[in-house]
């Protein structure tokens, strides 16, 4: 079998330039595959959605819409069975389905920084060594180097998103056929960067509002 190797060539950006309407959910379950209770929904299998919950580690998350039903759907890629991390029924809210995207075109860098986690530092008087415990993990940041192109579609959308603050999401295709989802706030450098016989280049961030999500490919 021939061996592969995770090249990014050929991935594509993409950034949804709209929000609709926001569907309502009145339950949302526990479970490995969460269904939400939405009375007269038109969401389809494949739609791309922002959530608002009252689970904060659903909140403000892009996942995709699975098993499509009468009155129900199922937010695909998470996981709320953990009652203890998930309180039952504390989750309903509603999502907005994200559409219209527009390619971020011509990508020369992807880098993320942020997320290490982090630790409590203790030390006992009976230990010889101190010791440590997980906390938080520290924000996540994108920042995607792109070439100058003040023209380019993506260009007025992601600096209205960044004007009104408002919360974008972003789809990342790799090659391989998985897609990442991730929401955030984005904005883009208003000056390109210039070096002689050098690309003129813009920074686009995006600073993620909870952590994104990988679909692999079929």
């Amino acid at each position: 079998m021939t061996e592969r190797f995770p090249l990014p060539n050929g991935a594509v950006l993409e950034i949804a330039g709209t929000l609709g309407q926001a569907v309502p959910f009145s339950a949302l379950s526990n479970a490995a595959k969460p269904a939400a209770t939405a009375k007269g929904h038109t969401l389809k299998n494949g739609d791309i959605v922002l959530i608002n919950s009252g689970w904060s580690l659903v909140n403000n998350r892009a996942t995709r819409v699975s098993d499509v039903a009468t009155d129900t759907f199922v937010l695909d890629g998470l996981d709320t069975s953990s009652v203890a991390r998930y309180t039952p029924g504390a989750g309903i809210g509603k999502v907005v389905a994200a559409s219209n995207w527009t390619q971020i075109s011509k990508v020369t860098a992807f880098a993320s920084s942020g997320g290490e986690q982090q630790y409590l530092t203790v030390g006992y008087l009976d230990d010889d060594d101190d010791r440590q415990y997980p906390t938080n993990r520290t924000p996540t940041t994108l920042a995607i180097t792109v070439e100058d192109q003040p023209s380019a579609a993506y260009v007025g959308l992601v600096e209205g998103y960044g004007d009104a603050r408002q919360l974008a999401v972003v789809r990342l295709k790799l090659p391989s056929g998985d897609q990442i989802l991730y929401t955030g706030y984005v904005t883009i450098t208003s000056s390109p960067t210039m070096e002689r016989n050098n690309l003129m280049t813009r920074t686009v961030s995006i600073a993620l509002s909870n952590r994104p999500v990988r679909y692999l490919a079929a």
